[in-house]
Parts: structure tokens; sequence; C-alpha cells
């Protein structure tokens, strides 16, 4: 684990929460980057979620949804009482998590940000996130995920 670390992991280590990371090697921007990293790691795609931050209302919100789907924004603004999502501009993103694009975790988020995990998530025993930078993700129980960021959860996928 030694130069792995991320404010990701080190919450994880902190809270004594159970995970693993995994790493892959794909490019940020490749196409359907979401499922080459599900191929990568050997995992059906479907368990593998990406972090999407929103604005519902002006306010910054995660998104946490399969790579196979779409984020459906009126399901996002609907989950947290809000009437309009768009996505976040990338530098703002990036200022508020303090991770890059590519690497964005739910977890250990510089401001921490309203978060909604798709509910299709708790299908799985072990669901895989970003660790927190490029190349790196961390597979967790859903519940867990959800206790650390105090989510809800919503149908948020448009497949």
């Amino acid at each position: 684990m030694a130069g792995q670390g991320t404010p990701a992991t080190a919450l994880l280590a902190k809270r004594k929460i159970r995970h693993s990371t995994h790493p892959y090697d794909v490019s940020p921007d490749a196409p359907n980057y979401g499922a080459l990293v599900a191929e990568a790691l050997g995992v059906p795609p479907e368990r593998v979620f990406k972090s999407l931050v929103t604005e519902v209302d002006g306010a910054l919100t995660v998104a946490v949804v399969p790579v196979t789907g779409e984020l459906d924004l009126k399901a996002l603004a609907a989950a947290v009482g809000g009437k309009r999502a768009t996505m976040a501009d990338r530098a703002a993103a990036e200022r508020a998590t303090g991770y890059v694009r590519g690497g964005i975790s739910p977890l250990g988020q510089r401001k921490r940000l309203p978060t909604v995990l798709d509910s299709s998530a708790l299908a799985y025993d072990t669901i895989y996130v970003s660790a927190g930078r490029r190349g790196l993700q961390l597979q967790l129980a859903p519940a867990d995920l959800v206790a650390l960021t105090d989510a809800t959860t919503a149908a948020l996928a448009a497949h």
C-alpha cells in the first residue's frame, strides 16, 4: 500500500473500514473510460461507480452512478429536493473535492458535499469507486460508503 495513500484511503484506514485498493492503467481520456476500468479490474461494469460533481440549484452535489449508465439530472435534483441539476464546472469540482477529473472519489473530499448514491449499488456486497487519483479504485461495501458520506440513495442512472 506504500505510495498509494489518498485522502479517501486515509479516511477508510482511520475509521477502520474494510476495503481494498485496485490499481489499473487506463487513459482518463479514453472513450468508454468506466467500461475499460471495469475490464482492467476484471469486474462487471455495473459494480464500478463514477463520482460526478454536479450543481443542484447552485449547490455542489456528488452523484455516484454506475459507469454503465448516464446520470439522470432530473432524478438527482428530485433526490435532494432541488429543482434543477447540471454538471458542475470542472475547475469548481476539482477545487471543492481536492481531486482531479478521472480521480474524484466520493470519500475524503476537501469540502464535504451532499452525496447521492445510485440505489443499484445496494444490490452488491461491494462496489468500486475512485480511490482519489487516476489509476486507483477502492472496493468497499455500499453501506460503508453511505455511512461515510452521509449519502442518500435514489435511482439516478438512466441506462
